[in-house]
């Protein structure tokens, strides 16, 4: 079993082999990866020595001190979040070679398509069709998805679609790696109400992908597909932020520098959302925790939940007060960034931005039913729809 000691030695190795200093920010990761100091609880050759997940921290402090570049992760979060364990639970060992170092390292950036206009928060409805080539052995698909973040940067997708609709709406879904240059992906910008377009909508026609490019067995998707969304939401709701990190940061700071602004009922309810944060904050250090010893569960919808309505009233704190000055915006210029920055803009940005919290990654309503009735263990609410064929559901 390696320790925290045989870790500092490997990764002292890397620094003395590849002084960041003097060498290039992509051969560093790249070295970084084959070394096995990527993810440490990955198997070797893959990034990672089958270390125990706790001890990421000691290799990130090591190359933290030395001032080694990182892979910038929240430009690639979704590929690092969602489509790296999701190829390394399900994929084959070629797919898992080929995908999961040019992922890590940052040259190809993933993107999910898996929401559709008509399937949204009840994603088992979706309509994308995938039909097998007899002749090929490819899959042609053709369909419409939504909400795509980062699809106009990204060089490949995690795309759920309909194989047999002949099956009840769970079953008959098949889970895809897609080529985004395919000439068949049409992207189209999303205008949002911050003004920029970082969300994207996706037409996918006669697109052809390779069966080698399958993701699990054939109408076993919808499985595959839930490992891909609990580490959507540990990756949203369960981000490793310090003390005043995120929302409640620039209200915190905005409270001290300008006294002028305090009330004592904003007081009050700044103190609330303070605690609030901080217990959010310790609870995702405790999942974080529990993830070491084995994959994520129905928590992290809790914490993506949790998440969600904190920055909403969070924001909605720091606009009330700032006063006027909290209406105002710095710019509507249409633009398609390539991360949110939640900080790094003003108070007006983080009003808007957080509408969405509460949208994306799964919506609040969807995930009280997954905490009430995966958490809680509460009785399911009824369905009509359990054993009806896809095609015969009414739409």
């Amino acid at each position: 079993m390696i320790d925290a000691a045989e870790l500092r030695t490997r990764t002292r190795a890397l620094l003395e082999a590849h002084p960041p200093a003097t060498t290039d920010r992509a051969d560093f990761l790249k070295a970084r990866f084959d070394a096995g100091l990527a993810w440490v609880h990955y198997p070797e050759g893959l990034g990672g020595l089958g270390a125990p997940r706790s001890l990421q921290a000691v290799v990130d402090a090591e190359l933290e001190a030395a001032g080694a570049p990182d892979n910038d992760p929240r430009r690639i979060g979704i590929g690092l979040g969602m489509a790296a364990p999701t190829v390394l639970g399900f994929g084959t060992d070629e797919q898992k070679r080929r995908f999961l170092r040019p992922l890590w390292t940052g040259e190809e950036v993933w993107c999910q398509l898996f929401s559709e206009p008509g399937a949204g928060s009840d994603l088992a409805a979706l309509g994308t069709r995938a039909v097998r080539d007899d002749e090929t052995g490819d899959w042609v698909v053709n369909g419409q998805k939504v909400w795509t973040s980062s699809a106009h940067t990204a060089r490949w997708a995690i795309l759920i679609a309909r194989t047999d609709p002949d099956l009840p709406k769970h079953r008959g879904i098949t889970y895809f790696v897609c080529d985004m240059t395919d000439p068949g992906v049409e992207v189209r910008p999303l205008r949002q109400i911050t003004g920029e377009a970082e969300f994207n909508e996706v037409f996918l026609t006669d697109v052809r992908i390779p069966d080698a490019h399958r993701l699990g067995e054939i109408g076993d998707g919808w499985k595959v597909a839930q490992t891909t969304l609990m580490n959507e939401r540990v990756s949203i709701g369960g981000m490793r932020i310090p003390r005043e990190g995120g929302m409640i940061g620039p209200v915190a700071k905005a409270w001290r520098d300008r006294p002028d602004l305090r009330t004592h009922d904003l007081h009050q309810r700044l103190l609330k959302l303070w605690v609030d944060a901080e217990v959010a904050r310790i609870t995702g250090e405790r999942l974080r925790q529990q993830l070491v010893a084995g994959q994520p569960g129905p928590e992290g919808s809790g914490m993506k939940l949790g998440f969600a309505r904190l920055n909403q009233e969070i924001s909605g704190l720091e606009v009330e007060l700032l006063g006027e000055e909290g209406l105002s915006y710095d710019d509507w210029t249409m633009r398609r960034p390539e991360l949110v920055d939640f900080v790094g803009r003003e108070a007006g940005y983080r009003y808007l931005r957080s509408k969405g919290n509460s949208i994306e990654g799964g919506t609040s309503e969807v995930l009280l039913n997954i905490v009430a009735e995966r958490v809680l263990g509460l009785p399911a609410e009824p369905r009509t729809d359990k054993d009806v064929a896809w095609k015969d559901l009414a739409r």
